[in-house]
């Protein structure tokens, strides 16, 4: 059965850094591509960043990139997002997600070809 169990968020000053957990279960992590999205109150949902399965290349949404970074460790099957430079517009809930198929960056945001699967989310507010 597959899991996706997000961890990691809370409340942070502007200017701060978070690192969000993504544990993986039913499945072996680097088979697939995986990543996170995002959706602020209404608004629409937001690719992030993700990790293609072929090469293992990072995807970055225009708005995080230079301050997130995206890893995982397939040991651990754990998926991380580094999110530096905190700005209140990052205040959403942020979901890992997995794909079937694959990631890509396009339109200036991160898009997952076939997501089958995704957590149950994590709060992340950026507030002083």
């Amino acid at each position: 059965q597959v899991q996706l169990v997000e961890s990691g968020g809370g409340l942070v000053q502007p200017g701060g850094s978070l690192r969000l957990s993504c544990a993986a279960s039913g499945f072996t992590l680097d088979y697939y591509a995986i990543g996170w999205f995002r959706q602020a109150p209404g608004k629409e949902r937001e690719g992030v960043s993700c990790i293609s399965s072929s090469d293992g290349s990072t995807y970055y949404a225009d708005s995080v990139k230079g301050r997130f970074t995206i890893s995982r460790d397939n040991a651990k099957n754990t998926v991380y997002l580094q999110m530096n430079s905190l700005k209140p517009e990052d205040t959403a809930v942020y979901y890992c997600a997995k794909a079937s198929v694959s990631c890509y960056y396009s339109d200036y945001t991160v898009s997952f070809y076939g997501m089958d699967y995704w957590g149950k989310g994590t709060l992340v507010t950026v507030s002083s």
